[in-house]
């Protein structure tokens, strides 16, 4: 039997094939971004708790009540927001799942939905699942800039949906106030809903402040906030986000969340909500990865890669325009087989292709994998 693909053009996502790649070449991988140090050793240690406490069975649908209770105190303290744990927040199956329904919940067939590339590549699937149609704008390379001019000229009256995601992967860029106010007057009069994809919230570099769309009553209003305990508590492997938005939106979000995974892991929720009290952890998360940062720099600095400023995410862009002509995606490759350091190609974030001669490495690793993978970065 023969299927009409819905997504014929997707194949298996580029981490998957370069995860794979350097784990058959034995390669540093700096590629896929995850940590290569483990959880914290006290929270393991609450999850393990909560199970031989037999909080083993199915969680309510949006999350259990104290951890949507933590989130919304959190967003308190430091956005001077107040979400309604009951109504505006939703704990999903990671931070993906979160984007499939809140895109999911508002875009229908023939709806326009903004997106900038370099873009995650999560994002436009969904949107053609929908029926939607990607109105692409690309970030202003080498600063991964917005032209919010760009962005109120694409829009019509079929627009639907813009996508951001702040601070950026891959770029490390992060939306700036001036940012938030150009945007603001650009959707203002409009209909159009907003997924802001906030995983990376706490890790932002050089004393800069997140700008979180729910720091703005102009934009929570038509706002989904999408974040993740993956990128805050070093587990991406356990797989739970969350979303935040009013409670209209929210109910639609859950309409879909519910048909998806219906509820996510229970112990893991309770373990994060106890977790969570410890605040110095998720606010001392910045200067962590910048230390992170500036070691993987200062090693490589004597290289013949150019660093592009990296201010917020654990990925570090960097220009090899003057090492090869090769495409990223064969230099990639190339640099994985036979020099034994995995990174990403960003080309594969562009419908096109664009090949801006860069290529991304995660630096969430331990300081003595930085160091061998810096060693052989300076050798070429």
């Amino acid at each position: 039997m023969q299927i009409n693909s819905k997504l014929p053009d997707v194949g298996v996502t580029i981490f998957s094939v370069m995860t794979k790649l350097s784990n058959d070449h034995g390669a540093y991988n700096l590629s896929q971004g995850f940590p290569d140090f483990d959880v914290n050793p006290a929270l393991i240690e609450l999850v393990d708790k909560y199970m031989r406490r037999g909080s083993n069975q199915y969680a309510p649908m949006q999350g259990v009540p104290i951890l949507r209770e933590q989130i919304a105190e959190k967003f308190s303290n430091l956005y001077g927001v107040d979400y309604n744990p009951e109504t505006e927040i939703t704990v999903t199956s990671g931070a993906t799942e979160a984007l499939f329904a809140a895109i999911t919940a508002v875009v229908k067939p023939d709806d326009e939905v903004i997106v900038f590339e370099p873009a995650y590549d999560a994002y436009v699937p969904v949107i053609q699942l929908c029926g939607g149609i990607p109105k692409y704008l690309e970030m202003k390379f080498p600063e991964y800039r917005i032209d919010w001019d760009e962005v109120k000229d694409t829009i019509t009256e079929k627009t639907r949906l813009i996508i951001l995601n702040t601070p950026h992967n891959p770029t490390g860029t992060v939306l700036s106030a001036e940012d938030i106010a150009a945007l603001i007057e650009v959707v203002h009069s409009t209909n159009l809903f907003i997924v802001s994809d906030e995983v990376y919230e706490h890790i932002i570099f050089d004393n800069l402040t997140h700008q979180s769309l729910s720091r703005y009553p102009e934009l929570v209003e038509r706002s989904f906030v999408i974040s993740s305990f993956g990128k805050t508590y070093h587990s991406t492997g356990w797989k739970i986000g969350y979303c935040l938005a009013p409670a209209p939106l929210n109910k639609e979000l859950q309409r879909i969340h519910q048909f998806l995974t219906f509820a996510s892991n229970t112990p893991i929720q309770f373990a994060y909500a106890e977790f969570m009290q410890q605040k110095d952890i998720y606010l001392n998360l910045a200067s962590f990865y910048q230390k992170k940062r500036d070691y993987f720099q200062s090693l490589i600095e004597t290289s013949r890669f150019k660093i592009l400023p990296c201010m917020g995410t654990y990925f570090q862009i960097l220009d090899y325009s003057t090492i090869s002509n090769e495409s990223d995606v064969e230099f990639a490759k190339r640099l994985t087989i036979e020099k034994g350091v995995a990174s990403i190609p960003p080309s594969v974030f562009y419908r096109h292709g664009d090949d801006h001669k860069v290529l991304r490495f995660c630096f969430a690793k331990k300081d003595e994998t930085l160091k061998k993978a810096a060693e052989i970065l300076c050798e070429i």
